[in-house]
């Protein structure tokens, strides 16, 4: 028996690495269309023009990430002419954040925390671009997430107006947006719209087969030999299926190994798989709770209270019962619930009667928003 058993110092992991959500694989699957397209769109930085702006777009964990980061390394391999700057909308989704990034993959470091006006920062940007000959290609990851406070007006404005101010600018944008809900070229301004002219590059959901032979790679990568039966990684790939996202069944690899090893086998088992979907199902709910602001959680919170006590909550009689635990005026309530709508937290509907009731519903269990939110 204590063969079978793991010693206190042994892994079941053979590369960690593999199964963790920012890991850009060698060999990248199934994707081969859109990186082609990417690259067309890319291609005239590379010969001192002004890249062509895309928008990738496709539900969260169909690739358009990782697509994005595998060129950007390729081209960060190739020029120092072309920078492409990689940016998270979930954590850095105001312009001054953003520009910050930027001027950090230029300078090294970030502008200094206070006094820096964004005329003075995004100068200082002009600059360099100016100096060195560079052009510029921005990554606005997950997108969706400057539509709320109309942030994304001001930094596509910004980037794809600054040749107008600055003489020799060139720079290109790619937009990666998770929602298929969004149509950008309506939420933006016509004065962007006009300079901004995307081409739309779509990434569709991996299909069954395709969910199989990538997650059979991240075990062959991953584990040590014989760790995952064929069986096991079939639920596996099940499980990644029915949540209609690969991060879910890349995380649920980890967690499941992770229990294996906490129990000392040497294999995994049906119960370390089944025990790991109940936390890596929830995985879009932890990451979109991570994002919000803290008056934002406040209102999710009583929203998820309000649902234990009232089968139906409209948003008049919920912002009545709210307004003085969460101190929030009507206006930004209902911006609030209008972004949880987005963000496919809640759903927001409409009910004709005597007036246009707003109908607001939870997506998710109250007891697990509320697990989370904690």
């Amino acid at each position: 028996m204590k063969k079978n058993l793991l010693m206190w110092d042994e892994t079941l992991f053979r590369d960690p690495e593999v199964f963790e959500f920012d890991y850009v694989p060698e060999q990248f699957q199934f994707r081969d269309n859109q990186m082609r397209e990417l690259a067309f769109q890319i291609q005239p930085g590379l010969r001192g023009g002004r890249p062509l702006n895309s928008i990738c777009k496709g539900l969260p964990g169909t690739g358009k990430t990782t697509s994005v980061r595998k060129l950007f390394s390729e081209i960060e391999d190739t020029t120092k002419k072309l920078v492409p700057v990689y940016i998270n909308c979930q954590i850095d989704n105001t312009k001054f954040a953003i520009f910050s990034q930027i001027y950090r993959k230029l300078t090294g470091h970030l502008p200094p925390a206070s006094g820096t006006s964004f005329k003075q920062l995004f100068d200082a940007i002009a600059r360099i671009l100016q100096k060195d000959a560079i052009i510029l290609l921005v990554a606005l990851d997950d997108a969706n997430y400057l539509l709320y406070e109309n942030e994304i007006n001001k930094v596509l404005y910004t980037l794809l107006r600054a040749h107008e101010t600055y003489e020799n600018i060139r720079i290109g944008v790619t937009v990666i947006i998770s929602d298929l809900d969004v149509d950008l070229a309506k939420a933006v301004d016509p004065r962007v719209t006009s300079v901004f002219r995307p081409t739309e590059i779509y990434f569709p959901p991996y299909n069954i087969e395709e969910i199989r032979e990538i997650m059979q790679m991240r075990v062959m990568q991953g584990l040590y030999p014989g760790i995952l039966s064929n069986e096991m990684l079939t639920l596996v790939v099940d499980q990644t299926q029915e949540s209609g996202d690969l991060r879910v069944g890349i995380d649920l690899l980890k967690r499941a190994t992770l229990n294996a090893e906490r129990a000392a086998r040497r294999t995994i088992e049906r119960d370390d798989i089944c025990g790991a979907y109940i936390i890596s199902k929830y995985l879009h709910l932890s990451f979109t709770i991570k994002t919000l602001k803290d008056e934002e959680k406040n209102v999710l919170k009583a929203l998820a209270e309000a649902s234990l006590r009232d089968k139906e909550m409209n948003a008049g009689d919920v912002y009545k019962s709210i307004k003085e635990s969460v101190e929030i005026g009507y206006t930004r309530f209902y911006e609030v619930i209008k972004k949880l709508d987005a963000l496919r937290l809640v759903n927001l509907q409409y009910r004709e009667g005597k007036g246009r009731t707003r109908l607001i519903s939870l997506r998710y269990e109250p007891q697990k928003l509320l697990e989370h939110l904690s």
